[in-house]
């Protein structure tokens, strides 16, 4: 491998540890219809499929009868709601992993299916904005993850090569949008029964620390 001259990172369950926030906040709009997931099937199905796709495979499954579309609206305006009021940590290792990348000056993006409203406001919390030079979000894409759309955007928004880039991903349809777009995944995912499903990343990491020792070792950025 040739040095990276960028990093692109996903958001949920990457650099921040929001998947029992997505999952609480679903269950309390699915409540209303008398559903509640377990945070099992949570995981195994929804974690990292954007809103959309999960709305209309819940609305399928449970024969949810409002539209689609109102689902949609009331998700979205419901997590923009709980995100003002919840704290959602980041994954380990990251604040030290994220500030070790600016000192060498690494160009870092922001590629998620988080609508932009949602991504603001994590931020805001997390202090998260000083290190990326560019956000993609959902709200700037037509197809989201597993779409290739939204890491072809940055790279093409960066001005480098796709051999320059370097995706980090948790879960397989970020794993999909990165492959499908040609560049580099190394997966972070401390749970390791995902690991097989992940088996086309480059790598497979169990956190930031191993993928910073990883890339200062073989002298990669």
């Amino acid at each position: 491998m040739a040095k990276f001259k960028a990093l692109l990172f996903d958001l949920d369950g990457t650099l921040v540890d929001s998947e029992h926030f997505h999952f609480n906040t679903w269950n309390e709009l699915l409540a209303e219809s008398n559903i509640q997931l377990e945070y099992s099937d949570f995981l195994k199905n929804y974690a990292g499929i954007p809103l959309p796709g999960n709305a209309q495979r819940l609305k399928e499954l449970y024969e949810i009868e409002s539209p689609l579309e109102l689902l949609i609206s009331r998700k979205e305006d419901l997590t923009v709601e709980r995100l003002k009021t919840s704290v959602i940590d980041l994954m380990p290792h990251v604040q030290d992993t994220l500030d070790f990348f600016r000192s060498k000056g690494i160009v870092m993006a922001l590629v998620t299916a988080s609508k932009r409203a949602d991504v603001d406001e994590m931020f805001r919390k997390n202090g998260l904005d000083k290190y990326f030079s560019l956000l993609i979000t959902r709200s700037d894409v037509t197809h989201s993850k597993p779409d290739p759309e939204s890491y072809n955007l940055a790279v093409e928004k960066l001005g480098l090569q796709k051999s320059e880039c370097l995706v980090f991903e948790d879960t397989l349809n970020g794993l999909r949008a990165a492959k499908a777009a040609g560049l580099t995944c190394f997966a972070i995912q401390a749970n390791t029964d995902d690991h097989l499903k992940l088996s086309a990343a480059d790598k497979i990491f169990l956190d930031f620390q191993s993928v910073k020792d990883f890339l200062k070792e073989n002298d990669l950025i």
